[in-house]
């Protein structure tokens, strides 16, 4: 009997065959707990990265900040302010040289001297040639920058004023954004042409109460040499975006040079030339100061904050040359001026923050 039931007892605590057998059927395909626990937690923090709290929007993204000015736009403002103070000597350095020698001869002496040192320097530098495609745009930079601006504007000093010639400045870096918008296909803004319309209003008011108004030869001249030169600072500007600026302006007067050597052969014959101090610091410093280095930091300038913005900072530039005027020429200025002064500062301030 003992036996029999510790037979029975076996039997009843036995784990059957099939039971048995069918236990990893259950969990085949499962993942274990653990792996399963360490699977959940990789993943989760991933999740916890996307998931909002229930209840609340989901964030949106962080808005732009708009970027601070680059020291290089800094840089390029800067430049072209030197440019613009050394443009406002020229009309005066203009005056003194044509005390002493005419025009044709000033303007080719002019060519030749800034030429010559132009020339040296990329000689020195040993600067290749410029690429096929730039000699079009140079022979504009020359036509307009180099002899067509400088001869007009001589030719209109023999009869009118520096503070009349201001007009030409006045309305310079007004045409000068129209031609780079018909030729780089650039457009500014609304508060950008409202402000340069403003700015050159302000200007040819004050310089046209100074010389009367009236409509004489010289004023042909000088809106002749309005329209080439802003052609050839359009150009200019052009290609300081991917060649040096003082090679730019380099370039061109070398490619004067011949066409000046001519001119002033068959000039020095036929027109008064007397050196004496004023015509010598005239025509030197219309030659390497405002010829070559002026336009070196200029297209530079106008290469970093582009043409339209470096263009309005020439609205300062009538004035100045009214101020030189006043110390080297005696001429008398008006109590408008400083109006005037501010009107121009103001739409200056409102171009160089207007999208273009």
């Amino acid at each position: 009997m003992r036996a029999q039931s510790s037979a029975t007892e076996r039997q009843r605590i036995a784990v059957p065959p099939r039971a048995a057998s069918r236990t990893p059927s259950r969990t085949q395909g499962r993942t274990p707990a653990r792996a399963r626990s360490g699977t959940e937690a990789a993943a989760r923090p991933a999740a916890s990265a996307t998931a909002t709290t229930p209840g609340t929007a989901a964030p949106s993204p962080a808005a732009p900040v708009a970027p601070a000015p680059s020291d290089s736009h800094r840089a390029g403002a800067l430049q072209a302010a030197l440019g613009v103070v050394a443009f406002s000597l020229t009309f005066p350095s203009t005056a003194w040289g044509l005390e002493g020698m005419g025009p044709w001869t000033f303007v080719a002496l002019r060519c030749v001297l800034s030429a010559l040192v132009a020339g040296g320097c990329l000689l020195a530098l040993r600067v290749p040639l410029p690429r096929r495609a730039d000699w079009g745009g140079l022979v504009v930079v020359a036509a307009g920058v180099v002899v067509g601006f400088p001869l007009l504007t001589s030719l209109a000093l023999q009869t009118s004023s520096t503070a009349h010639a201001a007009v030409v400045v006045g309305l310079l870096p007004l045409t000068t954004a129209v031609f780079s918008a018909l030729r780089t296909g650039v457009r500014p803004s609304r508060t950008f042409w409202a402000a340069a319309l403003a700015g050159a209003a302000a200007v040819i008011a004050f310089t046209v109460a100074q010389s009367g108004g009236a409509l004489s030869t010289a004023d042909l001249y000088l809106f002749a040499a309005l329209l080439v030169c802003a052609a050839g600072y359009t150009e200019g500007g052009r290609l300081a975006r991917h060649m040096p600026g003082w090679q730019v302006i380099g370039w061109a007067l070398v490619l004067c040079l011949p066409l000046a050597v001519a001119g002033a052969a068959l000039a020095l014959p036929h027109e008064p030339f007397h050196l004496t101090g004023h015509s010598t610091a005239g025509l030197l410093y219309a030659a390497v100061g405002s010829q070559f280095l002026g336009l070196v930091v200029w297209y530079r300038g106008m290469a970093a904050i582009g043409v339209p913005k470096a263009s309005q900072l020439q609205l300062a530039q009538p004035l100045l040359t009214l101020v030189w005027s006043v110390f080297l020429l005696g001429e008398n200025l008006t109590p408008a001026a400083p109006l005037t002064a501010v009107a121009v500062l103001v739409c200056i301030a409102v171009t160089q923050r207007a999208r273009s």
